[in-house]
């Protein structure tokens, strides 16, 4: 890619998510303008008064502020993961939850309503049993020292298959007037009932897994050839993909304990990104965390606001990004894949 077209999209990428994170605070029942939204985080930070009423400034730092930046992160941290993972497998067709992640943070979730009903818990079990998952997923697919692409991709789909049972099992078993709503709402995900603690803590693991990936992003450029190649050109295959296995799986158990299971982000993120910038693991990367934060900002807003209710958010990125999904389908014939 040319240098000064790098540039170029580089600027897009910084400045599109703050535009939409800053469209998005706005945008709401109360609505407010971006000049208020500006004036308001100044005011957060400074301290200083800066004339804007009590009820904008509550609205702004205290309410939609966090939930924003938490759909970003986690949006940037699915795609993240997406593109690493379809880079690394070479397919696709295949996303952040490929090796289980999603569906074993599901049964975590499930588990700890089902056991504890506890706000608290809930995040801690969803993230346990997402990381348990890709370690069984891993191992399931090990061979002779060795973890070939289809038998790691095989291993996933078992174990996904395994955690789908069993979170069907509690759903089976759980209380049919509190626990199960609470099961169904969690596994069709959503960002509204998010604490500054579970903030917090989730946000440890994405950026970890978010950093590790950028710094991997040149690797994968080789892991993606083959693993002969890979060989040939000195990588040491197993360890480099264990490395991007496990910041991907940071990076998505971190989001999915969190947000609840959110699907597309990861499979379709990426390719809009290769519109942009190509297959470059170089540039894809960086092109995917900004469109990733733009989508789940954006799919928030519409859950939010498109109804009296709130609209689970696992449905809004599946009613969007299947649609889109055909559409990029048709518009490149598979060339950028």
């Amino acid at each position: 890619m040319k240098k000064k077209k790098w540039v170029l999209l580089k600027i897009l990428f910084i400045f599109l998510p703050v535009f939409v994170f800053m469209f998005s605070i706005g945008i709401g029942r109360y609505t407010i303008t971006p000049y208020e939204v500006v004036l308001s985080i100044i005011q957060a930070i400074t301290k200083n008064d800066m004339g804007i009423s009590l009820e904008i400034f509550t609205v702004v730092i205290e309410i939609r502020m966090q939930r924003v930046f938490l759909g970003a992160v986690v949006g940037a941290a699915l795609a993240a993961s997406g593109t690493a993972f379809q880079s690394l497998f070479r397919n696709p067709l295949v996303s952040g939850g490929i090796l289980g992640v999603s569906s074993g943070a599901g049964f975590g979730a499930a588990l700890s309503i089902v056991l504890y009903n506890s706000v608290f818990m809930t995040p801690v079990f969803a993230f346990s049993f997402g990381i348990l998952a890709v370690v069984l997923s891993y191992f399931a697919g090990k061979i002779e020292n060795t973890s070939p692409v289809i038998t790691m991709v095989l291993g996933g789909t078992i174990i996904q298959s395994v955690f789908s049972a069993l979170v069907s099992l509690l759903k089976y078993v759980a209380d049919p007037n509190t626990e199960l709503p609470a099961i169904t709402f969690w596994l069709m995900g959503s960002l509204a009932s998010t604490k500054s603690s579970d903030f917090l803590l989730s946000c440890i693991p994405m950026v970890v897994g978010i950093l590790g990936l950028l710094g991997f992003r040149y690797r994968l450029n080789v892991l993606s050839m083959g693993d002969k190649e890979a060989k040939t050109l000195g990588i040491n295959v197993v360890t480099n993909k264990l490395a991007v296995i496990v910041f991907a799986t940071l990076a998505t158990a971190g989001a999915v304990c969190v947000s609840g299971v959110v699907g597309w982000v990861g499979l379709i993120i990426p390719h809009v990104a290769r519109i942009f910038v190509g297959n470059d693991n170089r540039y894809l990367l960086p092109a995917s965390l900004s469109f990733g934060a733009c989508f789940m900002m954006i799919c928030d807003v519409i859950c939010r606001t498109l109804t009296a209710g709130e609209i689970p958010l696992g449905i809004v990125t599946a009613l969007v990004g299947g649609p889109f999904f055909i559409y990029l389908l048709k518009k490149t014939k598979g060339r950028n894949w």
